[in-house]
């Protein structure tokens, strides 16, 4: 599996991330509902297969099990991301201490400002970003930024010196995204050119791509602004066919 930095944040991860966030939200989701032991058991099976960049929400209810499978593989050996949807300082700072004590972690790798809806973000949530920036200070995050589900919000990430990382929605079809591809990818662009880590969901669509998962993913991971993809994988066998497929699209010539 591809190592990949992702933008100058000097976070190094594989190019493909786990996501245990499909369909998720109010504490739930189709990897966190196959039961606590066989989600752990993915995240473990997936790091066996190379992937060490995972992908967890409070929403999504997996901080646990990402607990359970960090203590298994080493917490220094995965970077995890995980999101708030808090929208004040004091909220978005019991959040982190909350997902410090849920994934038994001394730190977090990347926090998000979650599902970014306003345009005007920046502005209305300053003081949101200054209690992450403090916290990035102080050790206990890594890199923060956000996810988007509005193209105000989205161009606004791009021109924000705040942001490290961006979890972005991206496919050659527009399925699920902020914008169409012809809009969005000159600002991922943008944002590449300014050092922000780039790793793109909705790359299969939210499977309305997968009559040719290959397609989608060879889109995504030919774009030089993307760093690293994320799909939401439910079994061992959706684990070695995204695997084996992005091995095969990243390999170097020697």
């Amino acid at each position: 599996m591809q190592h990949v930095v992702l933008g100058t944040t000097g976070i190094e991860v594989s190019r493909l991330c786990i996501g245990t966030g499909t369909n998720g939200w109010s504490g739930s989701s189709n990897q966190t509902r196959l039961g606590f032991e066989r989600c752990v058991h993915l995240l473990r099976y997936a790091y066996d297969r190379g992937i060490t960049f995972w992908d967890s929400a409070d929403q999504y209810g997996s901080h646990p099990h990402v607990r359970e499978a960090l203590e298994a593989v080493g917490r220094q050996n995965v970077v995890v991301t995980t999101k708030t949807v808090s929208r004040t300082p004091a909220g978005v700072e019991a959040d982190v201490r909350r997902f410090l004590r849920e994934m038994n972690a001394g730190y977090l790798d990347i926090v998000l400002l979650h599902c970014l809806t306003e345009p005007d973000w920046p502005n209305r949530y300053a003081t949101c970003m200054d209690t992450l920036t403090k916290m990035k200070e102080s050790g206990v995050i890594r890199a923060v930024g956000v996810s988007c589900h509005n193209f105000g919000a989205f161009l606004n990430a791009a021109r924000q010196p705040w942001v490290d990382v961006v979890l972005a929605r991206i496919n050659y079809a527009g399925v699920s995204m902020d914008a169409p591809p012809d809009r969005v990818v000159p600002v991922l662009d943008q944002m590449h050119a300014a050092g922000k880590g780039i790793y793109g969901m909705k790359v299969v669509g939210a499977g309305r791509l997968t009559r040719d998962t290959r397609r989608a993913v060879r889109y995504v991971l030919d774009l030089p602004s993307v760093d690293a993809i994320v799909i939401g994988m439910q079994s061992e066998a959706e684990i070695d066919e995204d695997v084996e497929l992005v091995e095969e699209l990243t390999l170097v010539p020697a």
